[in-house]
């Protein structure tokens, strides 16, 4: 099986396999380096993505009310949009793994925000909750793509990032 949902399974199963063997090979540091931007008129952040076949240029700017000028996507559209996208793709590989051919997968994330923190006037929580809707068309019972759901939960980096508490390690670095 070469591919199936748009999903090289054999790469897959061959990165499990060897990953299997060598634990290593399946560990990886993701790096971005970003600087905020001092002219007005444009984004506030950029930063070069260095990704496995290429690079691309990503921007963010707050909304007018946090001090931007809603220029572009904000830090928590990506975050989102990074929580959608890493869901989705590891539900794809698992259906794709078990077989089952997807018609149409979509997914809708909506993200409760309460920016009152972010303004020094409550210590609430700012992320109220997320919430994902995944909608599958499939040649596949409902059970099944229950279990494909299951699996993808257990298996889906932003699920995990979401859900369990991870070590966060800061430093500052002040340059003369």
């Amino acid at each position: 099986m070469a591919r199936k949902n748009n999903v090289d399974v054999a790469a897959v199963e061959q990165a499990a396999a060897e990953g299997k063997q060598d634990p290593r090979k399946l560990r990886r540091t993701q790096r971005i380096e970003g600087e905020w931007l001092l002219a007005e008129g444009g984004p506030q952040f950029r930063a070069e993505i260095a990704y496995e076949n290429g690079r691309i240029v990503l921007e963010a700017d707050q909304p007018n009310a946090q001090g931007g000028s809603g220029s572009r996507p904000s830090p928590i559209h990506y975050c989102s949009y990074g929580m959608a996208a890493c869901y989705t793709a590891t539900y794809a590989m698992v259906a794709s793994q078990m077989g089952i051919t997807l018609h149409r997968l979509t997914v809708r994330v909506e993200t409760g925000m309460d920016y009152s923190r972010a303004y020094g006037l409550s210590e609430a929580p700012p992320v109220q909750g997320v919430k994902m809707t995944l909608q599958v068309q499939a040649d596949a019972p409902k059970a099944k793509l229950q279990e494909v759901e299951q699996e993808a939960l257990q298996r889906c980096p932003a699920v995990y990032c979401l859900t369990q508490p991870i070590k966060l390690d800061m430093a500052l670095e002040v340059v003369a």
